[in-house]
């Protein structure tokens, strides 16, 4: 009797344990089209409000609204800023609201992490890669993680293997 026991369990584990991996990747897939989805409303809503002109355009961010501004450093940092902080509409941002910075932020909480697994460990999962490419964006070969836009055409994927084109 002990042995039919044993023989049973071990089925009932074997036919549930796969159903755990599958619904773990589920979620991460989810929690990906949800990602997209709240980043891509955000990417409209400033194109909308900023003239027809996209996230990652390097414009000029200050801390303060009365100190000297200073170019965003890079593209990726342009886009992460004009997301998540207040804006112009010439795509300036600024760390404080005023009547000078009156749009955004778009993102309150930051780029989300892309949810599936890195390529590699030291790779950033909230990494945004931006082009000014017109054409449809690809995923890179490495390393294949985060996310990337295109401050051309407003485009945003998230720059994983199979799930770019998401």
């Amino acid at each position: 009797e002990l042995l039919t026991v044993i023989i049973i369990i071990g089925i009932l584990a074997a036919v549930a344990i796969p159903q755990f991996g599958s619904a773990s990747e589920d979620a991460k897939i989810a929690a990906l089209d949800q990602n997209l989805s709240c980043v891509r409303s955000a990417i409209e809503l400033y194109s909308y409000q900023h003239n027809n002109t996209y996230p990652g355009t390097i414009g000029l961010h200050a801390t303060k609204v009365a100190n000297a501004p200073a170019a965003h450093p890079n593209a990726a940092t342009a886009f992460i800023q004009q997301l998540t902080m207040y804006s112009r509409a010439d795509g300036n941002t600024c760390a404080e609201k005023s009547d000078l910075y009156p749009y955004g932020p778009y993102l309150r909480s930051g780029i989300p992490d892309n949810p599936l697994p890195a390529a590699t460990a030291a790779a950033t999962p909230s990494a945004v890669t931006v082009t000014t490419d017109t054409t449809p964006l690809t995923v890179d070969n490495s390393p294949t993680t985060g996310w990337k836009t295109s401050s051309a055409t407003g485009q945003f994927i998230a720059n994983n293997g199979a799930y770019g084109s998401r």
